[in-house]
């Protein structure tokens, strides 16, 4: 049965850009959106009606027209920020339109991205520092500021013409892949937030119609698939993690993945091997392996080295490195050291202690990788990581106690980061 909440989720992006394309101010048209769904909890308890989104976007309309009256403003406003629309009905691509209005040339990517996390998918402030690994406070303040940008410079609400596209798109592709990323580590409840996912799979699928000769557009969409094939899989009948080494790979849909790789294939033969073209080249490369060992690590390491040279990030570093670990003879000790001189760059990301971990699990070192562990479940919020990161803990084998850590150890390279663990 589809709640209220359901709904909500679902709608939000589509009644505020609508309301905006009605409004001309971005800030007006997410109050009035936020109205709309709290008089719909007054006036549905008896169920969602037949049309709740052009409910909403209704509601919304009314509440903003009522206000916009009473404050004599509707004919100052009506020549800023979005450019007047024939239709004022919802569109299938405004949601796309309001990605592209967050993602304009004037405003920073941190900005961007907290806007289009908030105004796009409805994320909270709390949620989106989260993702971003930044406090509230800031994140708060960047989507204010972005809003007072775009409403000083009058950017308009739409789909840039053709010659404008090449200096957006770069932009609304990255936050479009963080959207999905967010779906993936942003659940405070689950493994995965769906219709974060759902969103970021809808809104790559508009970028390819939109843009059908452009490689990244099908790599992003190509990318998202392979992801989202090996879904099911992720979490046991007891709704516990399951890595990938250890997935019950009959269950990957396999339709999906047969898409994602056509898209990513198409992607890599323009020759332009751009960050998310790469990115599904390692995910088809996980897709395709009949098994954990039959994995061809050493082309999964190559692609790396690749996307290194496309896109430098720490992040990429760290899973380069975890994939060199996986290569037959690797010197355990020296991806150690790589991964500790990622530390600075990656202070507070979970996901670095938990590959410190497992590292120094297979190099015998316990007491480390269980501190290891610690560290990474102070800074994990999603419950069903912490319920695996606590089993790897209990898995490892209890050592004497000693005096005092290892210079490598995980706090000692805290301390080198400058980074401490949240209290």
């Amino acid at each position: 049965m589809t709640t209220p909440e359901d709904v909500f989720r679902r709608t939000w992006p589509i009644v505020v850009a609508s309301t905006a394309r009605l409004t001309k101010d971005l800030d007006l048209a997410e109050d009035c959106a936020q109205e709309a769904v709290e008089r719909a909890l007054l006036t549905w308890p008896d169920g969602v009606p037949d049309n709740p989104v052009g409910w909403l976007t209704t509601t919304a309309h009314r509440i903003a027209l009522d206000r916009l009256r009473r404050e004599a403003t509707l004919r100052r406003k009506l020549p800023l920020l979005i450019e007047p629309a024939a239709d004022d009905a919802p569109g299938p691509t405004d949601p796309l339109r309001l990605v592209f209005t967050c993602c304009h040339p004037a405003l920073t990517r941190e900005s961007q991205v907290a806007l289009t996390l908030r105004l796009v998918c409805g994320v909270d402030v709390a949620a989106i520092a989260a993702v971003l690994l930044t406090g509230e406070a800031g994140v708060a303040r960047r989507i204010t500021r972005a809003k007072r940008k775009i409403a000083a410079a009058r950017i308009p609400f739409r789909v840039p013409p053709d010659d404008e596209l090449p200096a957006r798109l770069d932009a609304v592709l990255k936050v479009v892949h963080l959207v999905h990323t967010a779906g993936h580590v942003g659940s405070r409840t689950g493994l995965q937030d769906t219709d974060l996912t759902g969103r970021a799979k809808g809104l790559a699928r508009m970028l390819v119609r939109l843009l059908p000769d452009e490689p990244e557009p099908q790599a992003l969409l190509g990318l998202i698939l392979l992801t989202e094939a090996r879904g099911p899989a992720r979490t046991d009948s007891d709704g516990d993690l399951v890595l990938l080494a250890d997935q019950d790979r009959s269950t990957w849909d396999r339709p999906l993945i047969r898409r994602g790789l056509a898209l990513s294939t198409a992607a890599l033969r323009r020759g332009r091997n751009g960050r998310f073209a790469l990115q599904a080249a390692v995910a088809g490369l996980h897709a395709v392996a009949p098994t954990w060992a039959e994995t061809d690590w050493a082309q999964v390491v190559t692609t790396y080295d690749a996307l290194m040279r496309a896109w430098p990030s720490p992040v990429v570093a760290l899973n380069r490195e975890a994939a060199r670990s996986r290569l037959p003879g690797a010197d355990l000790n020296a991806v150690l050291c790589k991964i500790d001189d990622l530390a600075p760059a990656l202070a507070g990301y979970p996901y670095l202690p938990a590959a410190r971990a497992d590292v120094l699990a297979r190099l015998g070192r316990s007491t480390d990788a269980a501190a290891a562990y610690d560290d990474a479940l102070a800074l994990t919020t999603n419950p069903v990581e912490q319920r695996f990161l606590a089993r790897r803990h209990t898995e490892l084998a209890t050592p004497e106690p000693v005096a005092g850590r290892v210079p490598g150890s995980a706090r000692a390279v805290r301390r080198r980061a400058g980074g401490r663990r949240p209290e």
